[in-house]
């Protein structure tokens, strides 16, 4: 009982990382529904999808009234990725809890490692372009001044194939792991679409609740985990996403970044550690 209190407790982490971050969050979500309140695995992967989806929609919402969410970029992304999801969904059923828990362990390391590098990355593509521009002055004289101008999109062929890649394996991921894919969502949207960072993290929720709808919804058939332990985590998860939207606009998002993505790390390796001692 006091396992299961904690992992409740814990929801709010989740949560603050999905509404402050857009991402990341959901990779703790399994770890703890497993190691802390004791849910096999796979029931662990599916009730994630659930309490993650919910949770962002409650996200989208509140970043929608703050002008940071771009619907039908995320409807598309979302869109794109259905393929990914049921190739994920079958690769789940066929494995072992062992080799489940092993796998999102190595998931959990590169997401901690995605997120620590891409943030100089993320800084530099939503740093202001600035050009030399001509502007007359009140004697009618030419003078050169910089300005600050939007970046451009980028709709390349070479990058809508990367942004489809991209789509296709957020929506593997979540079919295969029970994750909301933010951690790839975001950086896809700031550095392929050139989204400002609140615009990718309110977007990055709507990719993430349509994927978890559509992995649940392959999964319609397979829901048999404690609703005892999933209710109330999935009140705190949603409570935490609500209290990191708010939030978000006053905090330092690059180092609650770098300190989110050490944690992770940590639990990486006790999740690693515990299954293989298990």
């Amino acid at each position: 009982m006091t396992g299961e209190i904690i992992a409740v407790a814990l929801g709010l982490l989740v949560g603050l990382s999905l509404g402050a971050l857009g991402g990341g969050g959901s990779t703790l979500a399994v770890p703890i529904l497993v190691f802390v309140a004791g849910l096999q695995a796979q029931d662990a992967t599916t009730a994630s999808l659930l309490v993650v989806g919910v949770a962002s929609a409650f996200g989208v919402v509140s970043h929608f009234r703050n002008g940071n969410v771009r619907l039908g970029a995320g409807i598309a992304f979302g869109a794109a990725g259905i393929f990914g999801s049921r190739i994920g969904l079958l690769v789940n059923r066929s494995l072992d809890e062992n080799a489940l828990l092993l796998g999102f362990s190595a998931l959990i390391i590169f997401v901690a490692v995605r997120m620590y590098r891409s943030i100089d990355k993320s800084e530099s593509a939503r740093r202001p372009l600035v050009e030399d521009r001509p502007v007359a002055d009140s004697a009618g004289i030419a003078t050169k001044q910089r300005v600050s101008v939007a970046p451009r999109l980028d709709l390349s062929m070479l990058a809508l194939a990367k942004l489809a890649g991209a789509a296709t394996a957020v929506g593997l991921l979540t079919g295969l792991f029970g994750v909301g894919g933010g951690f790839a969502v975001v950086p896809a949207l700031t550095l392929l679409l050139k989204f400002p960072a609140k615009q990718a993290i309110g977007t990055s929720l709507v990719v993430i609740v349509i994927n978890a709808t559509i992995a649940l919804a392959m999964r319609s058939g397979n829901l048999g985990f404690d609703w005892a332990v999933v209710g109330p985590f999935l009140v705190t998860v949603t409570a935490g996403v609500v209290v990191g939207t708010r939030i978000s606009k006053g905090i330092d998002a690059a180092r609650l970044t770098r300190a989110f993505a050490l944690m992770l790390g940590v639990v990486a390796v006790y999740t690693a550690a515990s299954t293989i001692v298990a």
